[in-house]
């Protein structure tokens, strides 16, 4: 039976209502600092939370209500933090979804993770999201992208991790790359459709009069007959000014290949798209294992000849944010372990933006990358009661984000640091 935008409408209304009702409680948290993440700061406040969704936000003292209440003791309460470009297979999929997912998954919420978006993985990450929505597994919620290729030969990325020898840092080819027929591609999308996927996901990098543009504007109107947003990786200004004419929903990349300091033109015409885009910045910043060794994202040996993207990266987000942006939101891109992903993009972003920069980067401009902004991302009535309680003032310092002591995803609490 054929896809359509209504019948996946209702399953992910059906998914909405397992993700919100399983394990959903009603709570109070009283004698909270609150950061309810739409820049407003409540220094002794409580939050109440009835069938998994906040009810209030006050700095009254709340109604009774029914089911737990905790006492923050003071602490930091805010929006459950997303990463909105994640990656979490690895390995042999059907083994990484039987042993290393329950685990892998817990670790989020330990984290302070309740909701991520997996930008391009294989069918058990769709699985895994299933069973976490109906109760089977423990973890964050979970968006996960299907790759769509925009041109002949341009397959997932390889078993080494493809940013050691992106294209995009070398002049496109004198050739245009192969097309892929129409046909191929609305099959790619119907398909992905039917696996439960969902997001689109594209990697880009246009050749010189090459189809990749004409494929990935046909890429995006298919998904929207699914309901299906397009999420675009494209990692130098030169691919970024081609994405935005297809008008995706997403750049799930800050453009690290180019300087936009050096281009007002292209800086004033990203902006102007007006499309979300994601961090990622940590991708190129060296991550050091307790040995003090280098090491990239696939854990292999840092490549330093990258180096300057690492530095080129955060300068792109600062002017991307200073002209305007319309949402620049959180997301790492790398699969080490949650903690140790935020220590890394924290370093980066902490470069260019100040603490209140990066909990409005991690909360709400991170939601509305997901395209789930309406739900999640702020601690407003309505919305799901995605919570963290921190030790520490994230508005201070961003290090106290990695000091998450509660994690509370749709009104379950979820992790407890042990006193």
């Amino acid at each position: 039976m054929k896809t359509t935008s209504r019948t996946r409408g209702v399953t992910a209304a059906v998914a909405l209502l397992f993700a919100t009702g399983v394990g959903a409680q009603n709570l109070t948290i009283t004698n909270a600092r609150i950061l309810d993440g739409t820049g407003r700061v409540i220094d002794r406040g409580a939050v109440v939370v009835r069938d998994g969704k906040i009810a209030s936000v006050s700095a009254t003292a709340p109604a009774a209500n029914s089911g737990r209440t905790i006492d923050a003791g003071g602490k930091t309460v805010m929006p459950g933090l997303i990463d909105a470009h994640r990656h979490i297979v690895t390995g042999n999929p059907a083994q990484w979804l039987a042993n290393v997912a329950p685990k892998e998954m817990q670790d989020f919420l330990d984290a302070g993770f309740t909701t991520l978006l997996c930008a391009l993985e294989p069918l058990p990450a769709v699985e895994a999201r299933n069973r976490i929505n109906k109760g089977e597994l423990k973890g964050p919620r979970l968006y996960v992208a299907a790759f769509e290729p925009v041109a002949g030969g341009g397959g997932p990325p390889p078993a080494e991790d493809p940013a050691r020898t992106d294209p995009a840092r070398a002049p496109p080819p004198d050739k245009p790359a192969p097309a892929i027929p129409r046909d191929v591609t609305i099959k790619g999308v119907e398909d992905a459709a039917k696996a439960g996927y969902d997001y689109l996901k594209v990697v880009l990098n246009a050749t010189k009069n090459g189809p990749e543009l004409e494929t990935l504007k046909l890429i995006v109107s298919e998904g929207k007959k699914h309901n299906m947003p397009t999420i675009v990786h494209a990692v130098s200004v030169r691919d970024t000014l081609v994405a935005i004419e297809a008008k995706p929903d997403l750049l799930v990349h800050t453009p690290h290949i180019g300087n936009l300091g050096g281009d007002p033109a292209a800086l004033k015409k990203i902006v102007d798209a007006r499309i979300p885009m994601t961090s990622t910045l940590s991708v190129f910043v060296p991550h050091f294992d307790d040995k003090g060794t280098a090491l990239f994202r696939d854990a292999k040996p840092f490549p330093w000849h990258t180096l300057s993207s690492a530095g080129q990266g955060p300068v792109n987000a600062r002017l991307l944010w200073e002209a305007g942006i319309v949402s620049y939101g959180y997301g790492t891109d790398t699969q080490w372990p949650p903690r140790e992903s935020l220590a890394d993009e924290l370093r980066a972003l902490r470069l260019v933006f100040s603490p209140q920069d990066v909990v409005k980067i991690i909360t709400k401009n991170a939601a509305t990358a997901t395209m789930h902004g309406a739900e999640i991302g702020t601690l407003e009535p309505g919305k799901l009661a995605d919570i963290v309680i921190i030790d520490g003032d994230p508005m201070r310092d961003s290090g106290a984000l990695t000091r998450v002591v509660t994690t509370i995803k749709g009104g379950e609490v979820v992790f407890e640091a042990k006193q």
